[in-house]
């Protein structure tokens, strides 16, 4: 006997198996007798029939927690595959029985598994609900609810509704969506929102692709990054320092040093503007990683391509060679500075003299203070103090005092940092009487005693 469901124009028939044999052990092997009967599954615009073969174990009954019996059916459907498991109660109780002792105790749930890749056309748009339905405000307004309350996917799957639908979604936030997905690794998703709010009109700003830009290139994915920089200036908003600034150093981080210098030579030549940061960056980076030699190779490319280095430039690579320890590579950026037409500054000398004293290397100090006092850039507190603490480290008091007594004669006020230094090799030191006479000078300048640690 046969019962049938009619849902939407659409039939769905529900057969089950009798068992008639008593004290089975293999589930399923006794079941000869069918019977179809109804059941009221809520779904729509689907066609559907159910397979039941005297092997299939659902003329077995199943106790539930509860002590109710259940009875499963493979229901199939096109494009949607599902178990549904079905209370017996909906049936006569004698329908199918066995053995007490050989009932099955099962806990737990059946789990739904649904393959939406193969659900048809039809069906998705069935899934759409009343999105497809909706008007573009309406549909905006649901937007900014899944949005503020982190429903990330279900936004993601409004918005590509809205773009089949030619409505143009809320800006915003699609903003807000792609960088929800970015901070939760899901660029692919990103990128397919970004290309929906361009394609619609909208322009997203540079820190939304900025965000993008630096996770592509922390997976590594750097033809990716640089497409997206391509793309920006297309969109409406060109790339700005922090981007070429973000792909750089993602390059040198993962060892292609030639393709980083070769990027920033491709952008200059599309236009770019020759960012001084940007430069520089690249210029230490390349010092750092292979060499001064090479470094000063790139300036001179650079140099062909329109983007010249200035004074920070070069006191960035006197830098990085002085904390490398490497004097004689700083001698020779010294050297490119004086030849380039420029001078070194202030910073120059006494990012040299700083790690000159570290090193113990006075001599080398003093010759640098000699230039220094024919140049316009003579001495000032900040390197009587770099000169001042060196001595002081290396035990050197009476050379520390000369220099103080020198620098109040060539009227450069020594400020609280100096008082410090002395005061506390002084005391280091045991000499008491000496540090006594500092406080009375320091009494009568204008820095106060009260500020002494």
């Amino acid at each position: 006997m046969g019962y049938t469901v009619t849902l939407h124009n659409h039939s769905v028939e529900i057969c089950r198996s009798h068992c008639l044999q008593r004290g089975l052990k293999q589930p399923g092997t006794g079941c000869s007798s069918l019977k179809c009967s109804i059941v009221n599954i809520p779904t729509s615009n689907l066609t559907c029939s159910v397979n039941f073969s005297r092997t299939i174990h659902s003329c077995l009954p199943w106790k539930v927690n509860n002590g109710s019996e259940r009875e499963v059916v493979s229901l199939v459907c096109q494009g949607l595959q599902r178990s549904v498991c079905i209370d017996t109660d909906e049936f006569d109780q004698d329908e199918c029985w066995g053995s007490e002792d050989q009932n099955v105790s099962v806990k737990g749930k059946f789990k739904e598994q649904i393959n939406l890749k193969k659900v048809p056309n039809s069906l998705m748009a069935a899934l759409d609900g009343r999105f497809v339905r909706n008007d573009e405000e309406t549909n905006n307004d649901i937007l900014q609810q899944f949005c503020s309350n982190g429903k990330l996917n279900d936004a993601s799957r409004l918005i590509e509704i809205m773009a089949r639908q030619n409505q143009i979604p809320h800006f915003p936030s699609c903003i807000n969506l792609i960088r929800g997905f970015v901070k939760v690794g899901e660029l692919d998703k990103a990128g397919r929102v970004l290309q929906i709010m361009i394609m619609s009109g909208g322009i997203p700003d540079n820190i939304t692709y900025n965000m993008m830009v630096r996770s592509l290139c922390k997976r590594g994915r750097m033809r990716s990054a640089i497409d997206l920089l391509e793309d920006m200036s297309l969109s409406g908003c060109p790339p700005d320092v922090i981007t070429y600034n973000t792909i750089i150093r993602s390059m040198f981080d993962h060892g292609i040093f030639d393709q980083a210098v070769g990027f920033w030579k491709d952008q200059l030549r599309k236009g770019c503007p020759p960012y001084l940061i940007t430069y520089t960056i690249l210029i230490e980076l390349v010092c750092r990683h292979c060499g001064i030699a090479r470094a000063m190779e790139v300036l001179h490319d650079m140099a062909i391509e329109g983007c010249y280095p200035d004074i920070v430039t070069y006191n960035s690579l006197v830098n990085l060679t002085c904390k490398q320890g490497k004097h004689e590579d700083a001698a020779l950026v010294v050297y490119s500075i004086i030849s380039h037409g420029m001078e070194p500054n202030a910073v120059t000398y006494n990012t040299l003299i700083h790690s000159l004293c570290n090193h113990g290397y006075w001599n080398e100090v003093d010759e640098i203070l000699a230039i220094m006092k024919e140049t316009l850039h003579p001495p000032t507190v900040v390197t009587y103090n770099i000169l001042i603490n060196g001595l002081c480290k290396y035990g050197l008091l009476d050379r520390a005092i000369k220099f103080f007594d020198q620098m109040v004669s060539q009227n450069c006020s020594p400020d609280i940092v100096t008082y410090n230094t002395l005061l506390g090799a002084l005391s280091k030191e045991g000499m008491a009487e000496e540090a006594l006479q500092l406080l009375q000078f320091l009494s009568g300048s204008s820095c106060s005693p009260g500020q002494i640690k």
